[in-house]
């Protein structure tokens, strides 16, 4: 089982206009509910390819309770804190126009120090039965920064290992306690390490820079580049087929899944790396918040290319009929 922690989960309002006028009246013509939240959208891709999984976090109000319920309704298991004040709602307006998104994203509910405690307790009795723990997001109001470092050490005492998958202070507080894998992308490496990343080159360096901190793997994802994955002996290069892109909320996240299934199987990371790559392609064929569909994952898997780069720097190209597939 792989568990995931979404600290500040969500309901997300996708909204789609004809076209959007700042400082006019402007109606709707769809709207869909999607339960949010980084870790959230993990577990519910991992469910999609057929994984076990649950989904841990903190919940409240009758906006909590919807996300409960969209979660029931597609079969996610859940086993979630509650807490007094209401888990926050995020809008996503779709111009069908331009084709261009402006999201809003609200900071969440505050934690209070007894909730925090109790979803610490919960978080304990998943130890040591899960194969793998995921945490992803932003942290709400109330938790120190240092939430992700503790939970990661008290994973590893354990005998767990973790994925972290978040930006900024959380991502700097969060890589001290050395995770299995972190996933940033472009953006927020470049953040992280106080540079510039305008080159393979230059992201095959950082990856690497941050190999040497300690954490094992380090996966940067560009785009519709793919991904570029390393540790200390290898480095692994994975590309995608050119699609029309709809939407690349949770595309992310669909590759932190695709990683996390290979991983926790003890695969090697060539393939998390080609099964990553193939569902965070799939989520950008869905519109709004929704994520990959598994028939768009296989469809795509074998149009993936994955390369191995060795220490020597020569690439060698892994075809998609040498590399086996297992959920």
């Amino acid at each position: 089982m792989i568990a995931t922690i979404t600290l500040n989960p969500s309901m997300d309002d996708h909204i789609s206009v004809p076209r959007l006028i700042i400082d006019e009246a402007n109606r709707w013509s769809h709207l869909n509910r999607y339960a949010g939240g980084k870790g959230i959208d993990v577990s519910r891709a991992i469910h999609e390819m057929g994984g076990k999984t649950t989904a841990y976090g903190f919940i409240g109000g009758p906006v909590g309770r919807g996300v409960e319920i969209l979660l029931d309704e597609e079969g996610v298991p859940f086993s979630f804190t509650p807490i007094r004040q209401e888990t926050r709602t995020n809008f996503i307006i779709n111009d069908t126009t331009t084709s261009q998104q402006t999201r809003i994203d609200a900071p969440g509910p505050h934690i209070s120090r007894k909730e925090l405690e109790r979803f610490r307790r919960k978080l304990r009795q998943i130890y040591p039965d899960a194969a793998l723990l995921v945490a992803s997001g932003s942290i709400p109001p109330g938790p120190p920064a240092s939430i992700y470092y503790e939970i990661i050490m008290e994973a590893k005492s354990y005998g767990i290992n973790s994925i972290l998958d978040t930006a900024g202070q959380w991502l700097e507080e969060g890589i001290k306690a050395k995770p299995c894998l972190i996933k940033p992308n472009v953006h927020e490496a470049e953040m992280l390490l106080g540079i510039k990343l305008t080159s393979e080159e230059a992201i095959i360096k950082a990856a690497l820079k941050l190999v040497d901190t300690g954490i094992e793997i380090v996966v940067i994802s560009r785009g519709q580049d793919g991904l570029i994955a390393a540790t200390k002996d290898t480095i692994v290069k994975a590309v995608s087929p050119s699609v029309k892109v709809k939407s690349s909320i949770g595309a992310g996240d669909c590759t932190v899944a695709g990683l996390a299934l290979k991983l926790a199987q003890g695969e090697p990371l060539i393939e998390a790396c080609r099964l990553a790559t193939a569902m965070g392609t799939a989520a950008v064929l869905t519109p709004g918040t929704a994520l990959c569909r598994k028939a768009d994952v296989e469809k795509l898997l074998p149009q993936i290319k994955v390369w191995e780069i060795p220490p020597t720097g020569q690439m060698s190209l892994f075809s998609a009929t040498n590399i086996t597939t297992n959920w």
